[in-house]
């Protein structure tokens, strides 16, 4: 559990610099850095599914859905700086086993903000919904070890 913290809390690295000092000396303690985790989480998917519900209320639905729905889905995402801490969170993002992924993700995000402001079409809106879902749960799956090969290869076997 100790090496669980120590990796998720970015303390795991051998090179300390000044600034990694800094950060632990003003970090949160590990059950409040939890307790955030799960509460930005419970938000964003408690929005989410509020976005969901707004999506069929006459004229401004498509609006407040995508708000909704888009800042849900970034707040599940933020939960982990969190546990990790904004910039490993970054860095994260952005290695090069994720960086397709992260990146479909923020494109899903702005399209759906743009079919919904700028487009006025609910359909496309939706289908950018469904996107973002996947973009993010294929996002999630790359911090497991073997989890994309696992799931290609159960597609691979379904599809045969």
């Amino acid at each position: 559990m100790d090496k669980l913290k120590k990796v998720l809390s970015g303390q795991d690295t051998e090179d300390r610099g000044g600034l990694s000092e800094v950060v632990e000396a003003s970090s949160l303690s590990w059950g409040t850095r939890i307790k955030g985790f799960i509460a930005c989480f419970a938000i964003g998917i408690l929005c989410s599914l509020l976005g969901t519900l707004l999506l069929w209320v006459p004229r401004k639905g498509l609006h407040l859905f995508a708000v909704f729905y888009t800042f849900g889905n970034i707040a599940s995402i933020g939960s982990t700086i969190f546990l990790m801490g904004p910039m490993k969170q970054l860095k994260r993002m952005f290695e090069p086993t994720r960086l397709i992924a992260t990146i479909m993700v923020l494109l899903c995000f702005a399209l759906t903000l743009c079919s919904a402001f700028w487009w006025h079409n609910k359909g496309l809106a939706l289908i950018f919904c469904i996107l973002q879902s996947l973009a993010l749960t294929w996002y999630s799956l790359s911090f497991i070890p073997y989890a994309r090969d696992a799931v290609k290869k159960c597609f691979a076997t379904c599809l045969a």
